[in-house]
């Protein structure tokens, strides 16, 4: 079994003046011996040559010894009485023999350090009251106090929390190699309003809370600084120049879309209570498996033109996109299954909510920008081939993950797959409907982004029977165009990676749903029993193929 590792004490870098008594030897520095000397008895953190003014050295059992060259006068250390011989107490005793190691006597090494006792004792007060403070134990919501006068602080400068006005003081005392004197006793009490006062206190306070010279810049390296927050700033205004922003133009059409959706799209779903009501339970239908509704020409490949099933079974229909979930159809190898038209109890419910979109979809058509310009042949045209289209794209904004259902207020309007199924609907239909809806969820487009493509939607110069192609595709640019230039502003990635190729896929998709639609609205239109629970509007909109 390995041995146990003693686990390494958390280090800590501190930095304290030690008040000598008289000059150190020339020769100790010089020779580098000093320097040698404490690192064989502690560890020693700072620079490996000429130690400087300043040594660091690390704690050593809970005691910290740190050594400055600079001279202070005898009057600044207060002498204190002691009962110990020589005038030192047992700790301080004890921490310099640590600091020997065994190879100096206690009185070897005071004299060969100049140290006297009361120089020991401040040295271990101010070890005691001036650790350096992590950055992570201060609240951001806590006011910061400055250590040297008790002003607000403004952060870490040069190595203490300190205000402004202590900043620069220390920074030009620093630069000016400034010698002060104080003209009392050397303990003046430095505050807010007194730090001006006593120039050589308040300095030394700020050494006392850990400020250090070495952290002060030259004027090279402050004209480099400069140089390097210039460039940067340089460097963020080209950038944004480069970024793209919206228009003036573009803004305004997002801003009249945006309004236009909010005018036609009622999210409390208040006007559901004016349709036929939904019917949801039959004696029959509520365990009835998924196949036994589905005629064999739609739960199998649908390939096969529709006019030849429709005559003995009409199957499915209605331009809703309301009803999801995972489809599981059972197995069935009869080729017999067929539509009951008894079962289409949701149809006259659907049908009216189809019916209600549709005007919904031609008031938010009418204040798209530039389509008042076309002409009205072209404007029916429009609507006529993108109707479908444009309600599966603003159902998805009451489509739910959770259940694959459309949520539209009470329980009553939840619509579910087998609301879809009463309605007439088939799997073909159904099945890449509900993926549709999935997959744009998923996308989490911003409100401005959605309206955009209902537009987009609309606005499509290559649909049947377009007249003046040019302008509407003119139209259409300006909506793409501010699209993809919303998308780079203010979609933040990863959500913008190719989210406009994703949108424009969206709308490919949508047309195989179209298709799919017409081919079983077409089948369902064939058999009067059905078409007798379509409205009007329907048969403007998508034919009326008994007629």
């Amino acid at each position: 079994m390995a041995p146990k590792k003693d686990k390494k004490p958390k280090k800590s870098t501190w930095k304290f003046n030690l008040d000598l008594t008289h000059p150190v030897e020339d020769g100790i520095f010089d020779s580098g011996n000093f320097e040698q000397f404490l690192r064989e008895k502690v560890k020693v953190n700072g620079k490996t040559g000429n130690l400087g003014n300043v040594v660091h050295i690390e704690r050593f059992k809970n005691k910290i010894i740190v050594v400055s060259e600079k001279q202070f006068s005898k009057s600044r250390v207060p002498k204190k009485k002691s009962t110990q011989q020589d005038g030192w107490n047992s700790d301080q005793t004890e921490t310099l023999e640590k600091l020997s190691g065994g190879h100096h006597s206690t009185r070897e090494l005071r004299s060969k350090l100049g140290v006297t006792r009361p120089a020991l004792e401040t040295m271990e007060a101010t070890a005691a009251s001036t650790s350096l403070p992590d950055p992570g134990d201060f609240d951001r919501n806590v006011p910061r106090i400055c250590g040297v006068c008790g002003d607000r602080a403004t952060g870490f400068h040069f190595n203490a929390m300190t205000c402004e006005g202590c900043k620069g003081f220390f920074r030009r005392s620093m630069k000016r190699k400034a010698l002060f004197t104080c003209p009392f006793n050397g303990d003046c009490r430095i505050t807010k309003d007194n730090r001006r006062h006593c120039q050589a206190c308040r300095l030394k306070r700020c050494i006392d809370i850990g400020m250090m010279k070495e952290f002060i810049l030259t004027d090279e390296e402050v004209q480099r600084k400069r140089e390097m927050i210039l460039k940067r700033k340089e460097e963020e205004a080209l950038k944004d120049s480069l970024r793209p922003k919206l228009s003036e133009e573009q803004q305004r059409i997002i801003t009249t879309l945006l309004e236009a959706h909010h005018k036609t799209y009622d999210d409390t779903y208040s006007d559901f209570s004016q349709f036929r009501p939904p019917v949801r339970n039959s004696e029959d239908e509520g365990n009835r498996p998924l196949r036994s509704i589905l005629t064999p020409s739609f739960s199998g490949n649908s390939s096969s033109s529709c006019s030849d099933h429709c005559t003995s079974s009409p199957d499915t229909m209605e331009p809703t996109s309301f009803s999801n979930q995972n489809l599981n159809e059972e197995d069935s190898d009869d080729p017999s299954v067929t539509l009951d038209l008894s079962q289409l109890s949701m149809l006259p419910h659907l049908a009216d909510l189809v019916s209600y979109s549709i005007q919904k979809v031609i008031g938010f058509a009418k204040m798209i920008p530039g389509f008042r310009d076309l002409t009205p042949e072209d404007q029916i045209v429009l609507l006529k081939s993108s109707a479908i289209e444009v309600i599966m794209l603003r159902s998805n904004q009451s489509f739910t993950l959770d259940d694959m259902s459309w949520t539209c207020g009470s329980p009553d309007y939840k619509y579910q797959v087998s609301d879809v199924t009463r309605a007439g609907h088939s799997l073909e239909l159904i099945e890449p409907l509900i993926k549709f809806q999935v997959g744009l969820k998923k996308l989490n487009l911003h409100e401005e982004e959605h309206v955009l493509l209902m537009a987009i939607c609309i606005v499509s110069p290559d649909r049947p029977g377009v007249q003046d192609a040019a302008l509407v595709e003119a139209i259409q640019d300006r909506l793409s165009n501010t699209l993809q230039t919303y998308i780079r502003c203010r979609h933040p990635p990863p959500g913008s990676h190719l989210l406009y190729a994703k949108m424009i896929q969206k709308l490919a998709d949508l047309r195989s749903l179209n298709e799919e639609h017409s081919k079983q609205y077409r089948c369902l239109s064939f058999q009067p029993e059905s078409s007798m629970k379509l409205t009007p509007l329907l048969f403007e909109v998508f034919g009326n193929e008994i007629s």
